[in-house]
């Protein structure tokens, strides 16, 4: 999350303005003409820049409003999944202020300073080292604080005129610390990855071991792309100081326990999500008064409460309007029609529905903030994704990815019109100097998409120890960390090993004979009841 403005959940209009009368209304008449009214009168008030929450929650509420059942003509119909346990009791919506909090709370003290310097006394002498650095910093602060906007106004505000003093071209260092605001999504505690563990109903612990080696693998591409222009730009670097690595080392090592005390508790057991999110929020608090004191209680504590509370509350409104049209899409069975039109098209090759799904989620990641992108996204692709037998973690790593990629990619990424405001730019003037970079994650994103191992290494271990507790029966557990499911209640398997052993996910009984569970409940009735046949005089 972002202590700026320009980091808070709403439209994607509202990013650059309203769009002008004219532009509206012609896509209104277009949508009309092949959608209906309804429709039109939602894209335009989208477009004029209608809070995301209004969108949703109003459009959920005509769809059932003028469904075509009467029987659904009620208001009551956009509550169940917002009410619902899966939604109203999960952790995650504790968890959402409460990290908020703590990415405040670093983003308003002097934290992005000190990992700054740590970051320089570790790296900065290599070749492109404080492009490195800010690399690493812009990485970890995204983990910590979930959201790009406080990382380029914190770490690239920073940074960017170091670069330039260094001698890296105004170009690199405006495209490095714009697209460093992204940095960091793919790795734990980073919020989008519970946020999208909760819709597609995964472990958030196992996604976090997911997200490891594409993480650092955007991170190491970056990391060589600044080496090769520091190299090239002949930029000076410091020699490496043990002295200043212990120094920088040992004033962090406080910022440094919150992923600790986070992953630690979680790792270990000790503490659910919401507890980790509970400890991290009173421990970074207390070492920001207390022993850093860059903080106040008294001055400070009252406005960032408000503050962040403020952008939690949206990001909770907006998940769940979310919910609300996510209700009306299961139960239409929209995904399955879809699915069913792509398929009469040609699509039936995995490769084709890869492309076709980054392309997808590449344009939504910029028309809608993170977390909008992943609750109206991930329940339309599941079924396409259960069609073709991806594993899950693989497709949270793409989804995630194509994130990371959409908020700097023009003309509409985020992270253009945040470094727009910081930096005192035109948001075009960034297009030519982020095409590298985007061009890295885009490389990056070829290789996790094709690549299922990068995504899946971490947690075959789970994956193994799953079907060993099943022992002769069906790994039912395993087959939900191997492919994704469009009924989790009731998974499938996953190879044609499996699906050879467990036909539709079950035993093969022994032929001729009742399952035990049915010839036990057959002996039981017959003893209620009696057995006819013993009744029956044989001639």
């Amino acid at each position: 999350m972002s202590g700026a403005p320009s980091s808070s959940p709403r439209s994607s209009s509202s990013r650059t303005g309203a769009v002008p009368l004219a532009i509206a209304g012609a896509v209104g008449a277009a949508i009309a003409a092949t959608a209906g009214p309804i429709a039109a009168v939602i894209a335009i008030l989208a477009l004029l820049g209608t809070p995301l929450f209004a969108i949703m929650g109003g459009a959920s509420e005509l769809a059932w409003l003028f469904n075509k059942d009467p029987a659904y003509h009620h208001l009551r119909f956009i509550a169940p999944t917002v009410l619902d346990e899966r939604f109203a009791d999960s952790p995650i919506l504790v968890t959402i202020p409460l990290f908020t909090f703590v990415g405040y709370l670093m983003a308003e003290s002097k934290t992005p300073d000190r990992i700054v310097r740590a970051s320089s006394a570790f790296f900065g002498w290599m070749p492109g080292g404080l492009a490195i650095v800010c690399i690493v910093a812009s990485a970890f602060f995204t983990t910590l604080t979930g959201g790009s906007g406080v990382t380029i106004v914190a770490i690239g505000g920073l940074l960017y005129p170091a670069l330039r003093k260094q001698g890296y071209s105004d170009a690199f260092a405006l495209g490095l610390v714009t697209t460093g605001g992204s940095l960091g999504l793919l790795l734990p505690p980073s919020l989008p990855i519970l946020v999208y563990s909760l819709v597609a109903g995964i472990d958030f612990n196992k996604t976090f071991k997911a997200g490891l080696i594409p993480g650092l693998l955007v991170m190491v591409l970056l990391a060589v792309y600044s080496a090769y222009v520091g190299v090239r730009e002949k930029v000076q670097r410091p020699k490496p100081r043990l002295h200043e690595m212990a120094g920088a080392f040992w004033l962090l090592k406080w910022e440094l326990l919150t992923p600790v005390i986070i992953l630690g508790g979680l790792g270990s057991g000790l503490t659910s999500l919401d507890e980790s999110a509970g400890l991290a929020a009173l421990y970074t608090l207390a070492i920001e008064v207390w022993i850093y004191k860059d903080l106040s209680l008294k001055k400070d504590l009252a406005r960032i409460a408000k503050a962040s509370m403020a952008l939690a509350g949206a990001v909770i409104l907006i998940l769940a309007m979310a919910n609300a049209v996510i209700n009306y899409v299961i139960q239409e069975e929209i995904p399955k029609h879809v699915l069913e039109y792509m398929l009469s098209l040609g699509l039936t090759e995995t490769w084709q529905f890869l492309i076709v799904m980054n392309v997808f989620l590449l344009v939504l990641g910029m028309l809608m903030d993170g977390f909008s992108a992943i609750l109206v996204a991930v329940p339309l692709i599941i079924p396409f994704a259960a069609r073709f037998s991806l594993a899950p973690f693989h497709l949270a790593m793409i989804f995630l990815l194509n994130l990371e990629i959409a908020y700097c990619c023009p003309p509409l990424g985020l992270n253009l019109f945040i470094s727009s405001f910081r930096f005192n730019r035109s948001v075009v003037s960034l297009y030519r100097v982020v095409v590298p970079f985007v061009a890295i994650l885009a490389a990056a994103l070829v290789l996790v998409t094709y690549v299922p191992w990068l995504s899946n290494v971490t947690v075959r271990g789970d994956i193994a120890a799953a079907r060993a507790a099943a022992g002769d029966s069906p790994p039912r557990e395993a087959w939900l960390m191997e492919c994704v499911q469009e009924d989790r209640s009731n998974p499938q398997p996953c190879s044609a090993a499996d699906r050879a052993k467990w036909p539709n996910g079950r035993a093969i009984e022994p032929s001729g004979d009742k399952p035990a569970a049915a010839s036990d409940e057959d002996d039981l009735m017959k003893e209620l009841m009696g057995d006819p046949s013993e009744n029956t005089e044989k001639p």
